[in-house]
Order: structure tokens, then sequence, then C-alpha cells
């Protein structure tokens, strides 16, 4: 492990890497089932569903697996939440444009998954994504991670934990519980799922106060610890005051890996005649738009982690990050070639990070956890999402504190920080958010008589954007 991670000269050991690994992992096994469900419309069971679920699965692991050996990072990789959503949308409307099934529109849909990674390995391997990383001006990249702060604060209280119930829902802690005038309207509102609230809001604030008191004392594991001690809660309050089984969902699940549902509808199962009965100039839109918002993601990613982290030099450079964006490119065609979406680095990286990760063990830890879900999927999903909130909320928390290197006296930089900082939890895009920190920064310097202080490749980033947001459709 010293030989392969550098464990020593990273400052952590086999035990924290892992630990990390864990903790990542916790924070984001939702996905593995989310993705499947999301991408067939919740046809859960299904012949496709299935065939999701097991590329979910393969192809985050892989994906992870070059993390850990190219890179040496400890960022974990699968497919992205907004990307996925938008995807389905996308062979929903190719359904509707040529007649095709589903299944076929699905199967047309994964060649754009698989052009873009192709476009992503070549543009990685020519160094053209590391020159737009360094396109990025200083001030732009330093709002990052505490803009990944606030939208992480947002997925843990305002999206990650929902209840259902007779009156319906998804009911959601911070719109739903606190934002309500009374307690008796929230009651009213959620009708019977009100206690299942009540337990859900106990769960992750017990968890994020056990995490912030473990890391007080200095705990590397108080994450993941603060996690398991919400997950305890959650399952014990189930049983005693919601007269729940909370594992009810293990006496029926399946532990055997639907290889064939896989290999039947998505394992190399491209449909380029219907991506081409699509017509040229939508395929070309499409294609654009997937590797403007994943590219953009993963940089936002990347850079706000590995700034948290220590990891970037005194420009804000991160060691290694040609290899970090391959690996990223790699997972994307191996996405395709398995049948998902774009494969992307996930911003619940930064609990691993935070867990005190640092190496490529903890991506390894991450991905063959996602690799064993193939036969423990059941497992990894009675995890509360009120424990998983927890973390996210801690992390959002620490990650606000890049804050303090940002200029609070030169709007050349506070305006498009504070773009970041609404857009990305708003918009639950980091590359939307990071789209409009350029273009606010460009338009401010050139107006200001600066036009020489932004580079060509800024220019051009910030013109693609006003393109992305104006005029692609």
């Amino acid at each position: 492990m010293e030989n392969l991670f550098h464990l020593k000269e990273n400052g952590t050991s086999v035990r924290t890497e892992v630990l990390a690994g864990l903790t990542t992992f916790m924070t984001m096994a939702y996905i593995i089932a989310l993705n499947p469900n999301l991408l067939t419309n919740f046809d859960v069971g299904s012949a496709l569903w299935n065939g999701v679920f097991m590329a979910t699965c393969l192809a985050s692991a892989l994906a992870m697996f070059c993390m850990a050996f190219l890179a040496n990072k400890p960022f974990a990789l699968a497919p992205g939440m907004g990307l996925n959503s938008f995807f389905a949308v996308v062979a929903s409307n190719i359904a509707v444009i040529t007649g095709m099934s589903y299944v076929a529109s699905f199967q047309a849909a994964l060649v754009i998954i698989l052009i873009e990674g192709i476009v992503f390995i070549a543009l990685s391997l020519l160094n053209i994504r590391e020159k737009i990383v360094e396109a990025i001006p200083l001030g732009v990249r330093l709002g990052i991670a505490p803009a990944i702060g606030l939208m992480l604060m947002n997925i843990g209280l305002g999206s990650n934990a929902g209840v259902y119930s007779e009156t319906g829902g998804p009911f959601f802690v911070m719109r739903d519980f606190f934002g309500t005038l009374t307690p008796s309207v929230a009651q009213t509102t959620m009708g019977s799922g009100y206690n299942a609230m009540v337990l859900q809001v106990v769960t992750m604030f017990i968890g994020l106060f056990v995490i912030v008191i473990l890391a007080k004392k200095g705990v590397k594991a108080a994450v993941l610890l603060g996690m398991l001690a919400a997950s305890v809660i959650y399952w014990a309050g189930s049983a005693l005051f919601l007269g729940t089984n909370p594992f009810a969902a293990l006496s029926t699940a399946s532990f055997v890996p639907p290889f064939g549902d896989m290999m039947s509808t998505t394992f190399f199962k491209f449909n380029f005649q219907g991506f081409l009965d699509i017509g040229l100039f939508t395929a070309i839109t499409l294609v654009i738009t997937f590797c403007m918002i994943d590219m953009f993601d993963t940089i936002g990613t990347l850079v706000g982690t590995a700034s948290r982290a220590g990891m970037v030099d005194k420009d804000g450079s991160m060691p290694n990050m040609k290899e970090a964006l391959l690996s990223d490119a790699i997972g994307t065609v191996a996405g395709a070639c398995t049948g998902t979406s774009t494969v992307t680095t996930f911003v619940e990286s930064a609990s691993g990070v935070e867990a005190g990760g640092r190496t490529g063990l903890t991506a390894l830890t991450t991905g063959v956890l996602f690799l064993a879900c193939i036969f423990i999927a059941p497992i990894a999903a009675i995890i509360p999402a009120a424990a998983t909130s927890a973390a996210l909320i801690y992390v959002g928390v620490l990650m606000l504190m890049g804050l303090r290197n940002v200029d609070f006296d030169d709007l050349d930089q506070m305006v498009p920080v504070a773009l970041m900082l609404i857009g990305m939890p708003v918009s639950s895009s980091i590359g939307h958010a990071i789209g409009l920190g350029l273009i606010s920064y460009t338009v401010i310097k050139v107006f200001s008589g600066k036009a020489k202080d932004v580079s060509l490749l800024t220019y051009v980033i910030s013109a693609l954007f006003l393109l992305k947001f104006f005029l692609i459709v």
C-alpha cells in the first residue's frame, strides 16, 4: 500500500484511508438505487432497471479504480445527479420524436454519453481540460469550495431526506419542517408523515452534533462514527416510535446479481441508428450540453475538494489533475458501455476527505464497496438518509471556511464568489454556478478597463456559457 499510494508522504495511513473510503461510500450509496430509478422512471424490477443498477455499480467502481491508480487521489465517482435526470428527459424525448420504445431510445441516448466520454479522453490526453482548469481565475477558484459547502448543506437539509404520506410528498426538513409557521401546520401538511419527519430531524442533528464533538476531540473517524450513531438512532426510533421494521426490506431482497438483464438491455447496447434519427443538429447540441455540464461539475468538485484538503499549490492548481480528469473520462465511457448516464466526480467525496482521505486508497476502498454492492445492495440501502445528511451538513460547514481566503474588499473577486454561493445550492449545478462566476468576472474586468487581465481561454469559456444559458435548446 505504501508503494502504491505513498501514504507516509501524504500524511495518512491504511486505517485512515479505509475509514475515509467507507465514509464516502455511506454518503453516496444512495445513488446505487436512485440512479436506476431516475433513468427508468422508477420501473423497479424491470430488465432495464436491473441493467442500469449493474451499470451503476460497475462503471462507478472502474472509474474509482482509475482515480486510485492513475491519479492517486481520494475522489469517488458515480453517475452524476442532475445529469441522470437530464439523460432520462432526453431518452423520453427521443422516444417521442422517433416513435421507438423507451428501451430503444435509452440505448440511442447512450451513444451521446459514449461520444462525450471519448471527447473527454481526447481532451484530457491533449491537456486541454487541464488548460481549462488553469483558465479559471484564482478568485473564482477560491469561491468554488465554499459554494460547494453551501450546496452540500442545501442537499443535507433540503433534499436528501424526504418523507411521504397520504397527503403527498416528498416533504423535506428545511422547507416543510423548519420552514412552516407552526408545528400544527406542519402536522396538518404532512399528515401521518409528521412523526417520521420528527425522527428525521432528530436523527440528523444528533448525528451532526456527534460528528462535531468527536471532531473537536480529534477523532479522525468522527464523520463515520457520527453517521453510525445517527443510523442506530433512526433504526431504534423506527421500531419504537413509528412501529416499523427498518430492516424489513432485507427479508425479501434478492442478493443475486442480474447479469442477464444487463447483457440484454444495456451492456454495449448502442442504438446508433436511433441516435442518427434525432437529427444532426439536435445530436450535436445534446453532446455539447452534456460535455459542458459534466466538465465544469467535475472541475468544480476536484478544485473545491482539493482546496479544502490542502492538495493545491499557491496558484490553486492540483497535482495530477490530468490523471484525475482522465479517470473521470474513462468512467463516462465505461458508463456508456455498461448502460448508465455520465459518470462524474461526486461532491460527496468531500466527506471522505474530511475523514482524512488523501490518496487513491480512499477511492479504491469506495470502489470495492460499490463493486460489492452488486451482491449486497440491499444492505447498503438500509443506511438512513438522515444519517448521510448529518455528514453532508458537517462537511458543508467546513468547506465554508474557504471564504477566509477571498478578498472581500475586491469586487472583482467578491461578485463572482457571491453569485456562485447562491447559484450552486439553488441551481444544484456546480458547472452552472462556475459559469455565472466566469461570466461576471469577465464582464467586470472588461468594463473596468482591465480586459487584458482576462485570458483568451476565459473569454472563450464565458462565451460558451452564454450560448449554453441563452441559445442552446
